[in-house]
């Protein structure tokens, strides 16, 4: 079951996932040689890759393009997936026009926010709605993920509204904590807490 999965070993395999895309030979590839390209250990390795289908040989290792198929299925890349962004501000712009969300099946189809001199605008071929249609819109376009650009002060009237129009997994980077549901998962980006601990092993 993918809930059995501890948080820490499914934010691995995108990394194992990337790293495998970016080799050009189709031979076996063993855990230990993963393990040491990306200074993991081949233990912590092998248990990550154990919660896939993978199959590896004893001596050999995984195939290569098997061990993809193995993680892309795991992760969801073939099952197409839209999402929308609330706040079309500098990140949220940056988001719109980023290119590698296909690699993990994922569609950003559209934008919301509530500045009239972007309303009606399109960034990175999507376009960006007023905010004040987006219950409208989000039956329309019926995403299922939500990505949160907006002020911390807005953040939870935000949610509550994807939330009402059953988008039940939020990608928040607004710097506040949200209040929602059972059965909604929340995943915050803090960027200046971050920030602020690699500056403390400075």
């Amino acid at each position: 079951m993918k809930s059995d999965i501890p948080v820490t070993s499914l934010q691995r395999l995108p990394v194992y996932l990337n790293y495998l895309k970016s080799l050009t030979s189709d031979g076996y590839i063993s855990s230990g040689a993963i393990a040491r390209a990306l200074g993991m250990g081949e233990v912590l390795v092998r248990k990550d890759l154990a919660f896939t289908s993978a199959q590896g040989r004893t001596r050999v290792g995984y195939l290569r393009t098997e061990l993809i198929a193995a993680l892309e299925d795991y992760l969801g890349c073939n099952d197409k997936k839209k999402a929308v962004i609330f706040g079309a501000g500098e990140l949220g712009k940056a988001l719109m026009s980023y290119n590698g969300f296909s690699n993990y099946g994922i569609e950003i189809v559209a934008a919301f926010d509530n500045d009239s001199a972007k309303v009606g605008t399109y960034v990175g071929g999507k376009p960006v709605f007023d905010v004040e249609s987006a219950t409208q819109k989000l039956v329309e376009l019926n995403p299922r993920l939500a990505v949160l650009c907006v002020p911390a002060s807005v953040a939870q009237a935000v949610a509550d509204t994807v939330i009402s129009c059953n988008i039940k997994k939020i990608l928040n980077f607004a710097p506040v904590l949200l209040h929602v549901e059972d059965g909604v998962i929340v995943r915050n980006i803090d960027v200046a807490a971050n920030l602020a601990i690699l500056s403390s092993m400075i």
